[in-house]
């Protein structure tokens, strides 16, 4: 079981679900563990990957690496295990530098980083432990840096997500695939 819960995946999956995990396989070589948790109700399964691949894999202005960048810094403060693991993954794998990934897990303002991607982290940092304190003065400094409002919309939903998943995998100790260790060290 992906988490504490005895929370069984339904069986048998319906087909479409079957093709996505089957995907995943593929390309990643395993079915992510949360995706696994979800899948005890598939109509919460789809509503999850609906929303991650929206704002982790959609068009936007923040590259997935950004992205991924917020969600390991999110993580980080928050200690999500799961999320720490398999983000931290992926920032190594879209980095290619191994010891970006562990900054960003342990600190990441010892990570070298230019104005922009350090004024995102400190936003995404700023809305994870004092989202109601985010005022204009935030936003603008989004702004200087090159951010449009619409980067800022993007930057505030992808750590607004994390929060809200971290806080899930939490609660159910929902356990990182162990792939996800080994991966581009």
């Amino acid at each position: 079981m992906p988490t504490a819960l005895n929370l069984p995946m339904v069986d048998p999956l319906p087909p479409e679900t079957q093709k996505y995990f089957d995907i995943c396989t593929e390309k990643l070589g395993m079915i992510p563990n949360v995706l696994k948790a979800y899948a005890f109700d598939i109509d919460k399964l789809n509503a999850f990957t609906a929303m991650y691949n929206d704002l982790m894999l959609a068009d936007s202005n923040l590259s997935k690496l950004e992205r991924e960048m917020i969600a390991v810094v999110v993580s980080s403060i928050n200690r999500c295990f799961y999320c720490l693991v398999a983000h931290g993954a992926a920032v190594r794998q879209l980095s290619g530098d191994p010891k970006l990934g562990e900054m960003l897990v342990m600190n990441y303002r010892v990570a070298p980083l230019g104005d922009r991607q350090r004024a995102m982290l400190d936003f995404a940092a700023k809305m994870t432990i004092a989202s109601a304190e985010i005022e204009e003065p935030d936003r603008q400094r989004l702004r200087d840096v090159g951010f449009s409002d619409r980067d800022i919309w993007d930057i505030a939903n992808v750590a607004g997500f994390f929060n809200m998943t971290n806080r899930v995998a939490s609660a159910t100790a929902m356990q990182p695939n162990d792939e996800y260790h080994a991966q581009s060290r």
